[in-house]
């Protein structure tokens, strides 16, 4: 397949997808999910041979994780397809109208970006989830998948687009590329492509952005932290803890960094120690860190020596059961550690101070900011936004979780009667701007 020749084509495409109806793509949505619930042993049949593949190859346990589609998998993306039905079409939406002169309107309008490639780890939800955004959306997409699960996504993808195009879309509204080598093709297509999402490890995006003139949006590493201020409950606080740690320890969002202030860590540090080392997490932390531990004689007794970390070590991103442990002043240090060595993606903060946590709240300069919460509820489908692409640390277009709203831009439309420039630019003519 020449991915540059079906790229051109895609943007031949694309304004005809952006044109379909609202109620049209709501029904090729409808057909994916009844689709894929018809065709499940076959998605289950390919899944097995990728999980067992994986297995015998040795992936760690944290990604296989990862590549599992069963029941549940397959129920959750079709909540989301439902979702993403109930949300308001999010093309030809007026973001402005504007009365420049009489007989003079200016509009802007949201559009689809155009042509999307995605390019996203082993996880055969995520081919779901991508594409029917990217339709919902009326945006063609360039789906590439990790190659663990290449059975799977193979299946998933056949699926998505027989039911697509049977409901009416466009035949070139989908493409899968599966070889490696594709990668470098589509990164060269800067003049039919319209934007690249990657996911995937902080040396594969960094390729990506290095590699192509094509816009790129996502993020490379998920550094979440979560500091634990002075007046704070402790038993919220651990399970907030536990669940941001090992719900899904290979998520981007889960959290990579503790923060405990100085007063509160001498009792509550060895507690949460003790419920970590339980949970089967690693600890890792500064030296003083350690040196709490080991004064507790219970927590001691239970745990393996703290791994000591130098500063450079606090940028690192596990995506494993190991957790990094620092005790600050306050706020005001946690805040500035989260800034210098953070990935700017999610952190959090528990506290009953209303203060200190509209403080944290103002100044960590990241995607997601919360209070009193698992770092983990940054996700699209929590959101409410049926799914999402991935998630952007970007300050540009889109932020935080990628739903609908950020897979469209926005054009102006100018309705005139024949003015000219001329008349304005001698005074002839006069604007008076009016909010219509």
């Amino acid at each position: 397949m020449n991915i540059r020749e079906e790229a051109r084509k895609m943007k031949l495409v694309a304004p005809v997808l952006a044109a379909s109806s609202n109620e049209m793509r709501n029904g090729a949505l409808r057909a994916i999910a009844e689709a894929l619930t018809a065709r499940k042993d076959e998605i289950f049949a390919a899944n097995a041979q990728d999980c067992q593949a994986a297995a015998e190859n040795g992936i760690a346990q944290a990604v296989m994780k990862r590549l599992v589609f069963n029941d549940a998998k397959l129920n959750d993306v079709c909540k989301g397809i439902d979702q993403l039905i109930t949300l308001p079409d999010p093309i030809g939406k007026t973001l402005l109208k504007r009365e420049l002169d009489a007989g003079l309107v200016l509009e802007r309008v949201s559009v689809p970006i155009g042509v999307i490639g995605v390019i996203f780890e082993a996880r055969p939800d995520a081919l779901v989830q991508i594409s029917t955004l990217c339709l919902k959306s009326g945006n063609c997409a360039i789906l590439k998948g990790g190659k663990e699960t290449a059975k799977t996504n193979r299946v998933l993808f056949t699926i998505i687009h027989e039911a697509a195009v049977a409901a009416g879309l466009p035949e070139s509204c989908l493409l899968q590329a599966e070889l490696h080598n594709e990668i470098d093709e589509l990164l060269q297509c800067e003049k039919d492509v319209d934007l690249l999402i990657p996911r995937g490890s902080n040396q594969f995006v960094q390729y990506i952005m290095n590699n192509t003139k094509i816009p790129v949006m996502g993020h490379a590493d998920g550094i979440c932290h979560i500091y634990l201020d002075r007046d704070v409950d402790m038993d919220m606080a651990t399970d907030v803890i536990l669940d941001a740690k090992t719900q899904y320890t290979a998520a981007c969002n889960a959290v990579e960094t503790l923060l405990i202030h100085r007063e509160i860590a001498p009792v509550f540090l060895p507690r949460l120690a003790r419920e970590l080392k339980n949970a089967g997490v690693k600890l890792r932390g500064t030296q003083e860190a350690e040196d709490l531990i080991a004064r507790s004689s219970e927590a001691a007794a239970q745990i393996e020596a703290v791994d000591i970390m130098t500063d450079d070590d606090f940028r690192t991103e596990y995506l494993d059961m190991i957790i990094s442990i620092k005790i600050v002043a306050d706020v005001e240090e946690a805040i500035d550690h989260i800034n210098r060595y953070g990935s700017h993606h999610t952190d959090s903060i528990l506290t009953r101070d209303d203060a200190v946590a509209a403080r944290f709240m103002q100044m960590v300069d990241s995607a997601g900011v919360y209070r009193n919460c698992s770092t983990r509820f940054a996700d699209g489908f929590r959101y409410g936004f049926g799914a999402e692409v991935g998630i952007s640390t970007s300050k540009l277009h889109a932020r935080g979780p990628v739903g609908l709203d950020g897979l469209v831009t926005y054009k102006y439309l100018l309705n005139g009667s024949g003015q000219i420039v001329g008349d304005y630019a001698s005074g002839r003519s006069h604007f008076h701007f009016r909010d219509l």
